[in-house]
Order: structure tokens, then sequence, then C-alpha cells
């Protein structure tokens, strides 16, 4: 009798010292019980705000919200792999000789679930946009049914995609389509056409969600056949990086995260030498940042894109996210650019070689992430501004002025210590809090809003003139940059 996937892992968990007992199963359905009933409440009164018709003026941009959501899910897919196991698995059941589409048959339901979760979530953000002036219940079936069809068709093409170069090829042309929806439905000019959507006739929509689910089928079919020939490289290779991610999850050590992107991306390429320019000592040192963000065009192109974040939340009726989201957007748009402070504070040694002190070095190393997220908030205030968001007045002036608090935050983010996970426990009406993950999460984030307090109170109570407060940030800004540089403690001799 062949050997067969079912049999191997049979064999593994007979050899296995103990196996779940019956406490283990009942914490498991506690859980998901206790999971369902913390949040049913909020999701239940968020599908009875979904009953009307929805509001005209926001349709456009909470459509443009949703179709980044999905354009989103779709890339952190192929990022991941998807198809990856657990690393027990890729050392020993994928390099076997055993059916490989039974090897990964188990990644698939997992892929599947996962699909259908978003997919969900996907839809009833869809119908909160869209809204239900009849027969909610139906048409949130039709929403969700949507939603998870074209995740569960798009997780598909990403399984495709890792065995196939041109489903990868198909996958980066729906991304761009998504993604260029997204401008056109923030713009307004779809928002005619959303708001006939939103007020379809049942058998219409009904229509619509069967088509959803015949056309996801195909590339699910296909999927499942691809999984046969699913390359050992691309699946090792994928179980690697889920495999760091699941580790930084468990150690709770988001920083890991950062650094294992960075050396994927980085890992597989071929970079061309070029002179270095002649440039002060400091200068010098910090050249590679501007070099690595030069070699790195889509990113920039990203940030880019993102400066309309605000102005799309603002349309879309969260006036208080959109405010949130500039300095939040500032904030990692610095932090992108200070992986050469990051090393520095990592392999202080390394940096000692180089003979530049630690001020000087911070200093010429905060002119990148300060130029980046001052043109960045510049730009998102300029469009909240044109937007009706924020009114009429050069509010993009607080761009540059927060600049140096902003790049201070980013620079102090870079150079935190890890999680210190032997600090207590905060006892709070909620539950208990780590103050270990607290702490490292706020670190350089407080610097950033004690800098920007003037911008911050321009955006929750917009002034008539603004002059005041543009003068208390410029000045503020510049104090926290310097009270940072200062508070460095400089190398020993």
């Amino acid at each position: 009798m062949s050997a067969t996937p079912g049999s191997a892992r049979a064999f593994i968990r007979s050899r296995r010292p103990t196996s779940a007992s019956l406490l283990d199963r009942y914490v498991a359905v506690f859980a998901t019980v206790l999971a369902v009933a913390v949040l049913g409440e909020p999701v239940s009164a968020a599908v009875a705000s979904m009953a009307g018709q929805a509001e005209p003026a926001a349709v456009g941009a909470g459509a443009a919200l949703v179709l980044l959501a999905y354009a989103g899910f779709i890339a952190v897919a192929r990022a991941s792999g998807p198809v990856a196991v657990p690393a027990a698995d890729a050392a020993w059941l994928v390099l076997s000789p055993l059916n490989r589409r039974g090897v990964l048959s188990r990644t698939a339901r997992v892929l599947l679930l996962v699909a259908v979760v978003v997919g969900a979530a996907l839809g009833l953000g869809l119908l909160l946009v869209l809204g239900a002036p009849d027969q909610l219940v139906w048409r949130l079936v039709a929403a969700v049914v949507l939603g998870v069809s074209a995740t569960a068709g798009a997780m598909a093409m990403a399984v495709l995609a890792q065995v196939s170069q041109t489903w990868n090829s198909w996958l980066t042309a729906a991304l761009v389509t998504l993604c260029a929806l997204a401008v056109v439905a923030a713009s307004g000019q779809l928002r005619a056409a959303l708001t006939i959507a939103g007020g379809a006739p049942m058998a219409a929509v009904a229509a619509v969600a069967s088509a959803a689910v015949i056309a996801a089928s195909l590339p699910a079919r296909l999927a499942w056949a691809a999984l046969d020939r699913m390359p050992a490289r691309a699946v090792l290779a994928a179980s690697t990086r889920v495999g760091h991610v699941a580790t930084a999850a468990v150690t709770l050590d988001p920083g890991a995260l950062t650094w294992l992107a960075e050396d994927n991306h980085w890992r597989a390429r071929r970079l061309r030498s070029r002179p270095w320019p002649s440039l002060p000592a400091p200068l010098a040192l910090a050249w590679h940042d501007w070099r690595r963000a030069g070699r790195r065009p889509g990113r920039l192109a990203v940030i880019l894109a993102s400066t309309a974040l605000p102005a799309v939340l603002a349309q879309a009726g969260a006036p208080t996210a959109a405010g949130a989201s500039v300095l939040a957007g500032a904030m990692a748009v610095a932090a992108t650019s200070t992986s050469g402070a990051r090393r520095d504070g990592e392999n202080p040694s390394l940096a000692r070689l180089t003979g530049v002190g630690r001020r000087p070095a911070l200093a010429a190393r905060a002119l990148l992430p300060a130029l980046l997220s001052g043109a960045w908030t510049a730009a998102a205030l300029a469009g909240l501004t044109l937007t009706g968001g924020l009114p009429a007045g050069a509010w993009w002036l607080f761009g540059p002025l927060t600049a140096p608090a902003v790049a201070a935050g980013a620079l102090r983010m870079a150079r935190r210590n890890p999680i210190d996970h032997s600090l207590p426990v905060i006892d709070t009406p909620g539950g208990a809090i780590p103050s270990g993950p607290v702490i490292w999460a706020l670190t350089g984030v407080d610097l950033a809003l004690l800098g920007c307090l003037p911008a911050l109170a321009a955006l929750v109570a917009p002034p008539d003139a603004p002059a005041t407060l543009l003068a208390a940030q410029a000045a503020l800004g510049v104090a926290v940059l310097t009270g940072y540089l200062l508070r460095v403690k400089p190398e020993r001799r």
C-alpha cells in the first residue's frame, strides 16, 4: 500500500507524546463563542445602520476605500505566497514523493477560510457604502456572497501567480485596475452609477451575485488543479516568510517584520555600483538612505498616491479619521527612510568605525524623513483644502513646519529598543494590558505628537486665520528636533 499525505500525518500524530485533550477543545470552543459574543453587538449595530439610502456625497469616497481594501488584500496574498506550510511539512512532506496536492490541501482550506472572512468584511463595507433601501437581509446576503466571491477569486489568482508568471502579470494588471477605479471613484465620476447600483432591484442584485460566484469558480478550479504542480521552491520560500512572520507575532517583535521585508526585497536584486558623491562626512554617511529611496520608485509612487487618502476619508464622512490619517501618514512616510539610523542603533560598533559622531549622523539622517514627511503632509493638506475638508487657506504650510518634529519621532522609533516583556501589566476596566508593547508602540509617536500639537489643534478646530498656529508650529517643530538631537549621548572615546 502506497503512502499518502493522510497516512503520513497520521504517523506523525501517533508519535506525538500528547494529543489535544478535552480541556484544549473546550478552550477553543469557549474562545470562539466569546469572540462571537463580543463581535456580535457591533456587527449587528453596523448592519442595522445600513438600512436606508446611502449618502450620495459619500458614495464615491466609500467605494474608493472598499476598492483600496480589496487591492490591499490581493497585494498581501501575493506577497505572502500564498501557499505555505509549517516548517516541519516544508522540511519533509513537501520534498517527499507524496502527492503535492494532498500535502497542500490543508493550506488550501486555510486560504479559503481567510478569503471567506475577508470577503464577508468587504461585503459588509460595500453594503455600508451603497445602502439598502429595501430588503435588508437579502441585500446583505448578496453583498456577502459578492465579497466572498471576489476574495476567493483573488486568492485563487494569487495561488496561480505562484505557479505561473503569466498569472502573476494578470494579478498585477488587476491591482493597477483596482487602484485606477479607486481614483475614479474618489473623484466622483462614478457617483451616479454607484447610487443607481445601491437602489437596483433585488433581481439584478441576485444576478450580479450569481455571476460573481460563477466567475470566481473558474480560477478556483484552476488553482486547485495547479496545486499538483506547485514548485517546491516557491512553497519553501513562502513557508520561510510566513514562519518569520509567525515568529515575530508570537514573540511580539513587530520590528522583525520590517527587516524581513527589506531583506526579501534586496536579496534577489543586482545593483550597479556608482561613485559616491563628494559630501561632508555626516551627509556622506546618510547618502545611502537617499540612494535606497531612489532605487525604490514603486514605493515613492505609493507614497505619492497615498496623499489623497485623507481627502477620501473626509469625503466618506469620517473627518476625525481624516485628521488622524494626516499625522499617521506623515509618520509612516518618514519611517520608510530611517533604516540607516536603525542599523546604527542595532550595530553601534560598526557605526563607530565611520568616524562620524552620533549627533551629526542623526542630524544628517533627519533630512530625508523631514523632506518626505513634509512634502507628503503638504500635499495631503492641500487635497483636504481642495475637497472642502478644510476651510480655504494656506493649510499646506503645516507640512514643512511639522517635518522636523515628525523626523525626530521617526528617528526615535528607529532607535527604540526591543519590547521589554518584563514590565508590569496594567489593569484597566477593559482588561489587563501589558505595558511593554504599549511603551514600545508609543515610543517615537509621543515625540511627534508633542511636536505637532499646534497643527493638531488646527486640524481639530480649524481657525479662521491660522497664522498664530503656524508660527507656534514652526518654533515647536525645530525645538523638538533640536532637543532630541541634544539628548543623544555622544559616543565614548
